[in-house]
């Protein structure tokens, strides 16, 4: 579901009239997460660090109105629920998109998740089906082969949605603490500095919640 954002009365009219006739309206960082208490909570578990952590990127997103906002044509609409379109690797190193639906249950969220995982490994292609013409979802992608302090995407820069992507690179230790680079990527004509500032905050909120 989701609702249409009334623009005459929304504070950020202004800014979304002037970002959205940019080339190239997107910004972005790249920061550091404390992932100690994550991956330990993971392992604890029995569980997948990755659908771990992943399932606390979606429920950050998902708690941020901003997040949430897409563009259709000339409007805006906020989405109830934002689902994850990540890529995944196969063995002889090409990818195809995937499509793993949000639900507030970790359980649940990486049951399907595994299931899509072991569809798109068994597949070939990009597999630009339904799902991946999809808006209301992140684009995710995990690199986990390096990390990173910046990182660049390729994209169409016409007809941009304000779909955000968010990736992650490979873990390593500073101070004694588990950190992961994170790049978050985003329309500036629905989200500024200060949102994405709410959105690492939820992140690592969630990251340092115990089990």
């Amino acid at each position: 579901m989701k609702h249409k954002i009334d623009k005459q009365n929304w504070n950020r009219i202004e800014h979304f009239e002037f970002f959205r006739k940019f080339e190239d309206p997107n910004h972005g960082i790249v920061t550091n997460i404390d992932c100690t208490t994550a991956y330990k909570n993971a392992k604890d578990l029995g569980e997948s660090f990755y659908y771990y952590y992943l399932h606390k990127i979606m429920k950050a997103v998902n708690s941020l109105e901003e997040f949430r906002y897409r563009i259709e044509e000339d409007d805006v609409f906020c989405y109830d629920t934002i689902h994850c379109e990540a890529t995944v690797g196969r063995d002889d190193h090409t990818f195809g998109f995937s499509f793993f639906p949000y639900n507030i249950h970790r359980d649940a969220f990486t049951q399907l998740a595994e299931e899509e995982t072991v569809r798109v490994k068994n597949s070939k292609g990009l597999l630009l089906d339904n799902n991946a013409a999809r808006i209301d979802v992140i684009h995710f992608s995990a690199v986990p082969w390096f990390s990173f302090t910046d990182l660049k995407h390729a994209r169409n820069i016409f007809g941009n949605k304000g779909v955000p992507k968010i990736s992650t690179g490979k873990t390593f230790i500073s101070d004694g603490k588990l950190l992961m680079p994170m790049q978050i990527e985003v329309h500036h004509g629905l989200i500024d500095g200060w949102h994405l500032g709410q959105l690492i905050s939820k992140i690592q909120e969630l990251f340092d919640e115990a089990i």
